[in-house]
């Protein structure tokens, strides 16, 4: 059974930093894709990044570069998410989440495997 377990998450003031950490469990993730979504009050789910978990390369929505940047360590079997320079605007719930397959995939329904969210408060 795969299990994703966030944490990370917190109370932080605006242009400090964050990491995120999604620690998967329950099956080999090679040739899986990992992606962090997040979702704020009333809003619908939104893509972050995604990593390919073999190769390690990576897909980032475009608002949201140069600020996020997602990365894995396999031996830990762990994705991180480091978010720098936050805003108010980037208060959400932060999900982690697994796909089979290597294609970049940006839409929740994409996804199979979705650990339980943190909270990432970012205060002005």
């Amino acid at each position: 059974q795969v299990q994703l377990v966030e944490s990370g998450g917190g109370l932080v003031q605006a242009g400090g930093s964050l990491r995120l950490s999604c620690e998967a469990s329950g099956r080999t993730f090679n040739g899986c894709t990992m992606g962090w979504f997040r979702q704020a009050p009333g809003k619908e789910r939104e893509f972050v990044a995604a990593i390919r978990w073999s190769a390690g390369s990576t897909y980032n929505a475009d608002s949201l570069k140069g600020r996020f940047t997602i990365s894995r360590d396999s031996a830990k079997n762990t994705v991180y998410l480091q978010m720098n320079s936050l805003k108010p605007e980037d208060t959400a719930v932060y999900y982690c989440a697994a796909r089979g397959g290597i294609k970049w995939v940006v839409t929740p329904s994409g996804y199979d495997y979705w650990g339980q969210g943190t909270q990432v408060t970012v205060s002005s």
